[in-house]
């Protein structure tokens, strides 16, 4: 059971407007291609035939359409951090909708789901709407667009996804797992876009000859990153909790076989759909965790790599009276506040560099006890171990 390789590439962050948080899908297809053949590399080469198989795991709310002929991106991935579609949920929930998507899907209508960020390609990429409706453009969440192209691409590449993705698009039915149609007629999307939902575990096809595997691998397994993170735990038993810090920070609490609906504001999700056996968990999604520590690397310049927060805000006993709330794409669990903007209080003279580098990691701590006690409310369970 030992890891035999491994291999990362970062790829780009693309910020081109206020709010807007973009991807190239054909890098990641590229960057993907690569990790493939170098961990392959390291395993001592290709020999596709010693591998058993290949499984997915994925960014789930970030969406991506594509040329079906062609393969290629009709506009770049729009990330689930995006919130450029905030006046369009604002309507949505104006007209009084929200209740029966939620009641639908077990979300609230918010800029992190993927559902209007596809209705803003089709609105403001022109011809696309057209080319949708006809059959022609693919949409997905990264998951699908990679085993897409591991499976061929425009020459018969499998346009799949499963209910852990599915489930967070705001157009799958949460209790039959299946797309459902008056979801797509609020969001405006066309049913012809969409992909094949199957189980979390199966065979979608084997991998294309040419490609990076250099052979026919099954493609067997497909889950959503913070679920895969609950299955990689083992947490397959009702009341089993995962807190997953990344980019964001995402607590999942296994349910069991029925959704639970949430009264603290988390969302009720797929947490797995094997063949037979399909479970539920309750899940608190903080927008904004490691990504802090990015900004200050990367847009503050106050410290150099993300490992030194540690060094730095030890070197304080506290953050200085300062505290960080970083609603750099609104707030997300349990507030789901849109139009929350990101704020540092507290500031006098006394504060230095490392008081706010401590003020950022304490922001991941307190978000995260903010939503440990929402599950603990949702779940009537107290989480003794996480």
């Amino acid at each position: 059971g030992a890891p035999r390789a491994s291999a990362y590439r970062e790829h780009a962050q693309l910020t081109p407007e206020p709010g807007w948080v973009e991807h190239d899908p054909e890098e990641i297809w590229e960057a993907t291609a690569t990790v493939i053949r170098d961990a392959l590399a390291q395993a001592g080469g290709p020999r596709a035939r010693r591998i058993a198989a290949v499984g997915v795991t994925n960014q789930r709310e970030t969406t991506v359409l594509w040329d079906r002929p062609t393969g290629r991106p009709v506009y770049r991935a729009i990330v689930w951090q995006d919130t450029r579609t905030r006046s369009a949920c604002q309507a949505l929930v104006d007209r009084g909708v929200e209740p029966f998507v939620q009641s639908r899907t077990g979300l609230p209508i918010a800029t992190y789901f993927s559902a209007l960020k596809a209705a803003w390609v089709l609105d403001n990429v022109p011809g696309v709407r057209a080319h949708a409706e006809r059959g022609e453009v693919c949409f997905g969440t990264i998951d699908s667009w990679l085993i897409w192209w591991l499976t061929g691409g425009p020459a018969g590449g499998v346009h799949v996804t499963d209910p852990t993705n599915a489930s967070r698009t705001l157009l799958m039915d949460l209790g039959t797992q299946t797309w459902d149609e008056e979801l797509l007629r609020i969001f405006g999307l066309p049913r012809a876009m969409l992909a094949e939902i199957r189980s979390s575990s199966e065979r979608y096809g084997p991998t294309a000859p040419e490609g990076p595997f250099g052979g026919a691998v099954p493609v067997c397994g497909d889950l959503g990153d913070q679920q895969a993170a609950l299955v990689g735990q083992t947490s397959s038993r009702p009341g089993d909790a995962k807190n997953t810090y990344g980019t964001g920070c995402f607590l999942l609490v296994h349910t069991g076989a029925r959704p639970v609906q949430s009264r603290s504001g988390l969302l009720t999700t797929v947490a797995y759909a094997l063949p037979n056996d399909v479970a539920f968990a309750l899940e608190g999604s903080i927008a904004v965790a490691g990504a802090a520590v990015q900004w200050l690397r990367d847009n503050l310049g106050l410290i150099r790599t993300a490992e030194e927060t540690e060094a730095v805000a030890a070197s304080v006993d506290d953050a200085g009276g300062a505290y960080f709330v970083p609603a750099f794409s609104g707030l997300f669990a349990p507030h789901w506040d849109m139009s929350a903007r990101g704020v540092i209080a507290g500031l006098t003279r006394y504060v230095t560099r490392a008081h706010l580098v401590r003020a950022t990691l304490e922001a991941i701590c307190y978000q995260t006890r903010e939503v440990v006690e929402a599950v603990e409310r949702d779940a009537g369970i107290h989480l003794s171990a996480l």
